[in-house]
């Protein structure tokens, strides 16, 4: 399996600065149509006129329209193994022991949550481009959450990536799983190029390799996307990557308009 190595989202600064202070944390107008998709035992409703992009979706309840907005239904569990199963209903089958040195397990455990993500169905560029909150700023195609790049209060990842499980996620304090960094999981199972999942803005994000080469930072704005086609979308569109450098996947803002979330 090629997991990403436990220091992969480190720069050789910032892992040495880490180690310095690592000392002592629907309701719809529209008709449902049949279509489902089955993945892991997640069954998602797709309603009718739903664009084929967001059927990638397979972590999700519920996908449909409403107005100009997309509504996507999660209960944020991921679909892969992780230390943070433990001790909860699920620890039979997704429980692992996460045996790698400097691993450390935050406290908390993985809990269904009822998000409610709203994002524009035909997303645009907005000048203001706001501050990403703290929480989830989009969802990736299993279900789970994007963070951004900052712990509580701001504060850099520094310390907290420590306590980031094999596939680069964690669960926060009211147990939300969730990603600040490379989903590795869908990147290992989707491919590097692959899509990975919509910010609330409505713009996608994509793996850290593009046209086979590995995308940097300097490849990106200061949002941390760029112009371009994708396989979903032949005609071009601004879109987002992850990649091993802080801010991982978003930058100074959202590049469009946030939609809405509601948990």
């Amino acid at each position: 399996m090629n997991r990403i190595p436990f220091f992969h989202v480190l720069s050789p600064l910032t892992l040495l600065l880490g180690l310095t202070f690592i000392i002592a944390c629907r309701n719809s107008t529209d008709p449902v149509s049949p279509t489902t998709n089955t993945t892991a035992g997640t069954t998602a409703t797709v309603g009718a006129g739903v664009p084929d992009v967001y059927r990638k979706l397979y972590g999700v309840s519920e996908i449909y329209l409403e107005g100009t907005n997309v509504v996507i239904k999660a209960k944020g569990l991921p679909d892969h193994k992780s230390p943070y199963y433990k001790g909860t209903s699920w620890e039979s089958t997704l429980y692992v022991n996460d045996t790698r040195s400097g691993f450390s397990a935050n406290p908390h455990r993985i809990a269904g949550q009822n998000y409610t993500f709203k994002i524009p169905l035909n997303p645009q560029e907005d000048a203001a481009h706001a501050e990403t909150p703290l929480g989830p700023i989009g969802i990736s195609l299993n279900g789970v959450p994007f963070f951004n790049q900052y712990a509580a209060g701001r504060a850099p990842l520094t310390m907290e990536i420590y306590g980031f499980d094999l596939y680069g996620g964690h669960p926060a304090p009211m147990n939300n799983y969730h990603y600040h960094v490379e989903p590795a999981y869908l990147t290992e199972k989707k491919g590097q190029e692959a899509l990975l999942g919509f910010l609330l803005d409505g713009f996608p994000v994509y793996g850290p390799v593009e046209n086979g080469k590995l995308v940097t930072n300097k490849d990106l704005d200061k949002y941390h996307g760029h112009m371009g086609k994708t396989a979903d979308y032949p005609n071009g569109i601004y879109h987002y990557h992850v990649t091993a450098e802080d801010p991982y996947i978003n930058g100074s803002g959202f590049y469009g308009k946030a939609g809405t979330l509601s948990q």
